[in-house]
């Protein structure tokens, strides 16, 4: 019967972040999400307390499977670590040049979450925060194995991720890669030797 739960929850779950990514958190409400994922009202109160938690719980979910993938493609030592960030960007630029479909939370969610919810406002720097994290370790990897230039690790990976952020947002906004391709092509600049 545990299974059975554990499947339902991550159901709802993935339910909710399909609509929830191309509507936004707050003009969806959980008669939407339950419906469309065929679970009755009282099946989400068995899992979450509120629709606050469920959007912190939904983000936590983004957030591992998101990290999960960043680790596998990080720990691909065949590829320098120039080589693996050019892959990861290159997956962000394929993933956001498409705004129809709104893969990313962080970008759909960020702002419209920080100030209804603390709870999931902290979820988000939390997460961001291991991204940034991540990208600065194999930066720093790239330093000592001589494929990216001389760089600030940490400093370098936050303004990556900044201006990766902005880039989709604006991408979102105009409905056009440009902003995109333009971020791609100042990080192919700064981490090339």
């Amino acid at each position: 019967m545990k299974t059975r739960h554990d499947n339902t929850r991550q159901h709802i779950l993935e339910t909710g972040q399909r609509i929830i990514a191309g509507k936004g958190f707050a003009s969806v409400g959980l008669t939407e999400i339950l419906s469309s994922a065929g679970v009755p009202k009282g099946s989400f109160y068995h899992y979450f307390e509120s629709k606050e938690q469920y959007g912190q719980a939904l983000l936590e979910d983004y957030f591992a499977r998101y990290l999960a993938d960043l680790d596998a493609l990080f720990a691909a030592e065949a590829l320098s670590a120039q080589e693996r960030l050019a892959c990861y960007w290159q997956r962000w630029l394929d993933k956001q040049a498409a705004c129809a479909e709104q893969q990313c939370l962080v970008v759909k969610l960020g702002a419209e979450v920080a100030d209804l919810s603390d709870a999931m406002r902290e979820t988000l720097r939390e997460g961001t925060s291991q991204i940034v994290d991540r990208l600065a370790r194999l930066i720093a990897a790239g330093i000592a194995d001589g494929s990216i230039p001389q760089l600030a690790a940490r400093d370098t990976a936050q303004t990556l991720y900044q201006l990766w952020l902005g880039a989709s947002l604006l991408g979102k906004l105009n409905r056009n890669a440009e902003a995109l391709e333009n971020a791609m092509q100042f990080t192919r600049q700064l981490l090339s030797r």
